[in-house]
């Protein structure tokens, strides 16, 4: 399933696959001046392709590895001759120098392996015929995420650095401190139009930043005292976040409640020093 948009000179594109007669579990990706933003997942590659058969591709920048994220570029370099660009995090494992972890069920479902492609590391700066985007690092959601600045139009495109919504769980490996310093990183910045790796497209989101940094160092700050009296992280987690959710019965436990509560107890570079 795809769903195409347009926002100016931009053109959106939210995909998943089709189960039961419904898209689940939606990605999206971004076309401007011949630059793609992610490319999907494998099962919507199809669709993808034929939604950009009258736009000119000429590189695809990828914000981070995940396998919804990435399933385009080969054929995108294929057939029509894009570049593909990465943090370098990212790069071996686009490669396939160096293995993906074996998908999940839910993930093979959902969105399906993708295949590896001749990427490269992103540079500081990525330049179309008419714009100019920083190229920043914004760790967290993942070690290798990057978002991409137009610091003339205000754009950032943001990939799953900044999801809508107060969080009630996590996928295993996301580290929240990481993303709290990111999105601290990307509230710093003069942004008119925030498009996220769900589709969405926020305007001035300075406001939705700043919230949802607000939310996320709240739980934080809960979560270190509480498991400071000794509180185990199942207690935490229904305390704070309240029961188990659909999501994570089906995903078999690796988006839950409990990740989000042992993320925020993990060592982070970002984590906040102890009281």
């Amino acid at each position: 399933m795809i769903h195409v948009k347009q926002h100016g000179p931009v053109t959106g594109f939210r995909l998943a696959r089709t189960l039961l007669g419904r898209g689940r579990y939606f990605t999206a990706c971004f076309h401007l001046d011949g630059l793609m933003v992610d490319s999907g997942c494998q099962h919507t590659v199809p669709e993808l392709l034929a939604a950009l058969e009258s736009l000119p591709v000429h590189s695809v920048l990828t914000t981070h590895s995940h396998e919804d994220h990435v399933a385009g570029n080969l054929p995108l370099m294929r057939l029509r001759g894009a570049r593909v660009y990465a943090h370098a995090l990212a790069v071996p494992l686009l490669r396939g120098e160096i293995p993906r972890p074996p998908l999940m069920p839910y993930q093979k479902v959902l969105w399906g392996w993708p295949a590896t492609c001749q990427a490269q590391e992103a540079p500081e700066y990525l330049e179309t015929e008419r714009y100019r985007f920083d190229v920043l690092h914004t760790p967290g959601h993942w070690p290798d995420h990057i978002c991409l600045y137009e610091p003339r139009q205000g754009w950032l495109f943001c990939g799953d650095a900044y999801v809508g919504g107060r969080d009630r769980g996590l996928r295993a490996g996301y580290d929240v401190w990481g993303i709290i310093a990111s999105l601290k990183k990307l509230a710093a910045l003069d942004i008119s139009r925030l498009f996220c790796g769900s589709g969405s497209v926020v305007e001035n989101p300075a406001r939705e930043l700043a919230d949802k940094i607000a939310y996320l160092e709240d739980i934080g700050q809960k979560v270190l005292a509480l498991h400071g009296q000794g509180w185990p992280v199942r207690r935490i987690r229904k305390k704070l976040l309240g029961g188990r959710q659909q999501i994570d019965y089906f995903t078999q436990g690796n988006f839950s409640g409990e990740n989000m509560v042992r993320s925020y107890l993990a060592d982070s570079p970002w984590k906040p020093a102890a009281q």
